[in-house]
């Protein structure tokens, strides 16, 4: 009996030029059971629950804040101090104008010379020009003689029973119950304001005198004197006293009086005026606080679910009629900090699928890859344990070797590639002279060259700056990796050449480029394959070499470097005369 190499069942090339099913074939196989067994560990998608606007506390600290800064200086304009002052000295003002006139004109026409020579007021010509001169306004005048008695009053009217007191009648109450009701919270409140607080009472006894009037006592004295007293209902009351004077004589004093209605409705209208403002103002403020709330709590809630969903498993994406699109481009249009932050969000989403897929593809690579080696090595042994032959058990045993070597190559080569990108991000880049990376390299493999009389020149250009941002260690991984391939793939007596210039060309995709290419005298590439060679797995082997001498994933690997190092790297094939003479492997880097 004889025994044959193990070699897969499904591969249907030779072992001397076996080809792998590219990783989207493989994928494609273990696409149920991936996304079966996905779905049985994902969580559930935890959605926040969605909060009525006004319970938002972003949208409570705004509208706090606007309404305070509106509020402060409305309380201020309120307090109207110097607005009320102003006009309470303006009415004096005009009480002392019109107390002066009537003083004239009672010192004209109620005063006579008495026998004595000396002069005196007639209290019943007084009292009659006192009511002459205050009719039809709202004026109370009082005059008092030299001895502080008072003898007219224009309030006290003479009646069949005597005198008779006028009282000025409050208006009559007007609209409904809840009008009244706003209105008198409005004057409760009004009134309660700083401004009347500290004004002297105004006091009337029953039998008045000079002594019970400051300003009467002043205006006897020969001044003329005003006050602001407070009177009832939280009114105010001005008076005005001057002396009643004929021939510089002093005869009596005049005091008029009035309350501050005036004042107080046009202090009460300004604060109406403001209020108004204030309303409307408030208003817009509200309504522009929950416009900007709304503008900048709902993304955030949205970018908020949005992570949920991320991390209960969803994709990120959501499907609409036109087919698929990110759950956050709406936000990503947005030309500030939120728009910056979805697109951050974004993307991050994306690269996070980008990886999850590539991790997904990688382990059912390494799956299919390691069940190639295990099922033959599982043959072997299930077959040597059946044999007595030791010829047979002796190939048995070099089949399980290769086997066993196979594995270890190619756990090595997985396990270099997973930490990657892991040692990619975390580690510092420098600048790295690619000239005397390429000269040291070719220095290291021109012994093996010799070795099948394969030549190695280095060719880079003079006087040029040939630097790059990266790490020396991985890109020198990529330049002994294409080395090592093009050794391999060179025939005896072959010449491969390493050459590092400034690319010029790519000027236009902006800045300065550096390109480094690795030629080779082989039988070149299968034109179908120039992107495929790339991919994970994938191995296109000369003629001769040892089946399982590369885990396919050196090449994979090189680009993977490259593309973190923002270049690229390609393959093409050389042509003379119409026909291949080697292959070519670029790569392109940033400079430095």
């Amino acid at each position: 009996m004889t025994v044959e190499p193990f070699a897969p069942a499904y591969e249907a090339d030779s072992p001397t030029t076996a080809r792998r099913k590219a990783p989207a074939a493989r994928a494609a196989e273990s696409k149920a059971e991936t996304a079966s067994a996905t779905a049985a560990k994902r969580p559930e998608s935890l959605s926040r629950r969605r909060r009525p606007a006004w319970r938002s506390p972003l949208t409570r600290r705004i509208l706090a804040l606007n309404m305070l800064v509106l509020l402060i200086p409305v309380l201020g304009l309120l307090h109207l101090d110097q607005y009320r002052q102003s006009l309470i000295d303006s009415e004096l003002k005009a009480l002392q104008v019109q107390a002066e006139t009537f003083a004239l004109a009672i010192g004209s026409a109620a005063v006579v010379d008495t026998a004595s020579g000396e002069q005196q007021l007639l209290e019943d010509a007084t009292r009659q020009t006192v009511r002459l001169l205050v009719a039809g306004t709202t004026l109370r005048a009082r005059i008092f003689d030299r001895a502080g008695r008072l003898t007219a009053d224009s309030f006290l009217l003479m009646g069949p029973g005597g005198q008779v007191k006028v009282t000025e009648l409050p208006p009559l109450e007007t609209g409904n119950g809840l009008v009244r009701w706003i209105d008198d919270l409005y004057n409760t409140v009004i009134y309660g304001l700083p401004g009347d607080h500290g004004l002297p009472p105004y006091r009337e006894p029953l039998s008045q005198s000079a002594s019970d009037y400051a300003e009467v006592v002043a205006a006897l004295a020969g001044d003329a004197a005003g006050r602001v007293r407070a009177g009832e209902d939280r009114r105010i009351v001005l008076s005005l006293a001057v002396p009643v004077q004929r021939y510089r004589q002093v005869l009596g004093a005049l005091m008029l009086t009035k309350d501050g209605d005036s004042v107080d409705r046009a202090v009460r209208d300004r604060r109406h005026d403001i209020l108004l403002v204030f309303g409307i103002a408030l208003a817009v403020t509200v309504l522009l606080s929950l416009y900007l709330a709304r503008t900048i709590a709902l993304p955030i809630r949205r970018l908020a679910e949005a992570a949920d969903r991320v991390r209960g498993g969803s994709s990120g994406r959501q499907r609409d009629g036109r087919g698929q699109r990110g759950f956050i481009t709406s936000l990503s249009r947005r030309h500030d900090e939120i728009g910056d932050l979805a697109q951050a969000l974004q993307q991050m989403t994306d690269a996070l699928n980008t990886r999850m897929q590539a991790i997904e593809g990688f382990a059912a690579d390494v799956a299919h890859e390691i069940k190639n080696p295990l099922t033959s090595l599982r043959s072997a042994v299930e077959t040597a344990a059946r044999i007595e032959d030791s010829k047979q058990q002796k190939k048995l045993m070099s089949i399980i070797v290769d086997d066993v070597q196979r594995l270890d190559r190619l756990i090595s080569d997985i396990s270099d590639a997973s930490r990657l990108d892991a040692e990619l991000a975390r580690a510092d880049a420098e600048e790295v002279d690619v000239a005397n990376l390429l000269g040291t390299l070719a220095d290291v493999y021109r012994s093996v060259g010799e070795e099948r009389e394969i030549k190695i020149l280095c060719n880079t250009e003079t006087g040029q700056r040939l630097r790059v941002q990266g790490l020396e260690g991985r890109l020198g991984q990529v330049f002994r990796n294409l080395l090592s391939n093009a050794i391999s793939f060179s025939p005896s007596g072959g010449t491969i050449r390493l050459q590092a210039r400034r690319d010029n060309r790519s000027r236009a995709e902006g800045g300065d480029w550096i390109a480094i290419s690795v030629s080779d005298a082989g039988p070149g590439l299968p034109q179908d394959k120039l992107d495929a060679i790339f991919d994970r797995f994938y191995s296109e082997r000369p003629e001769g070499e040892k089946f399982g001498t590369h885990s396919g994933l050196g090449l994979s690997i090189s680009k993977q470097i490259v593309d973190a190092h923002g270049g690229v790297i390609y393959a093409e094939n050389r042509f003379e005369a119409g026909e291949v003479v080697g292959a070519r492997f670029t790569v392109r880097l940033p400079a430095a």
